[in-house]
C-alpha cells in the first residue's frame, strides 16, 4: 500500500472533522440565535460535498488495508459525529502505518 492513501485519508478526516465543527456552530447561530441561515446552508453543502470525498477515499484505505465491514463502516460514519474523526484518524494511522513499512521496498545493496 502507498503512502498517498493513508495522506489523502488523513487529509479529508481533519477538513471533514472541522467542518463539522463549523457546521455544528453554524447550526447553534441559525436555530439558537436566528442569525446566519445562508451561511449555515453554504456549510453544510460544503460539508456534504467533502464527506462524499472523505467516505471514497476512507473506503479506498479500508479495501487496501483489508479491514473487515464493521470497522470499515465505524470509520466511515465517524465524518458524521462532531470531534470523532480526530481521534478515530489517530487510530487508523497507528494501525495502517506498519502495513505501509512493511509494503516498502528493500533497499537495493551495494
Amino acid at each position: 500500500m502507498k503512502s498517498s492513501v493513508l495522506t489523502r485519508y488523513r487529509v479529508m478526516a481533519y477538513v471533514t472533522a472541522v467542518m463539522l465543527l463549523v457546521l455544528c456552530a453554524c447550526m447553534v447561530a441559525k436555530y439558537g440565535f436566528g442569525v446566519g441561515e445562508d451561511v449555515t446552508f453554504m456549510v453544510s453543502q460544503t460539508h456534504g460535498v467533502l464527506y462524499i470525498i472523505y467516505l471514497i477515499f476512507a473506503f479506498d484505505l479500508g479495501s487496501k488495508a483489508r479491514w473487515p465491514f464493521g470497522k470499515l463502516l465505524w470509520i466511515l460514519l465517524s465524518g458524521t459525529i462532531p470531534t470523532a474523526a480526530f481521534f478515530v484518524e489517530r487510530t487508523v494511522v497507528r494501525e495502517v502505518k506498519p502495513l505501509i513499512a512493511d509494503a516498502a521496498p528493500a533497499p537495493a545493496k551495494a
